[in-house]
């Protein structure tokens, strides 16, 4: 891997299901493309793994971070719900808390590798 290190955070749920930057990235391109087709195309993610994801985290939270319409004169879509936007927030103030209070450490990691 070349370039600057980049920290990744990955929680492991209390219930068994795990949050990651893949599902966050997931959430992220519902968000801006208005549909689950596209986000995963964006993703350059099947749209059966795309599916799959999600489900596992409509699963994961006391209600589901994604709503989904089929069809129809508007052609469907789907979008975050208000837990899928709470959920994506909390995500992101968890890893720049993370990568702001590990910086130093990650920076002495790195030039070990000098």
């Amino acid at each position: 891997m070349s370039g600057q290190a980049r920290l990744s955070v990955r929680i492991d749920l209390p219930n068994g299901g795990r949050f990651g930057p893949g599902k966050a990235a997931l959430l992220r391109a519902i968000a801006s493309e208005g549909s689950i087709r596209k986000a995963a195309a964006a993703l350059s993610m099947s749209y059966p793994r795309a599916l799959k994801l999600i489900d596992e985290m409509n699963g994961d939270f006391s209600t589901p971070l994604i709503s989904s319409s089929h069809g129809g004169a508007t052609g469907g879509g789907s979008s975050l719900t208000a837990m899928g936007e709470q959920v994506l927030a909390l995500y992101a103030e968890i890893t720049d808390a993370a990568s702001t209070a590990s910086t130093k450490a990650v920076g002495t990691l790195c030039r070990l590798q000098d």
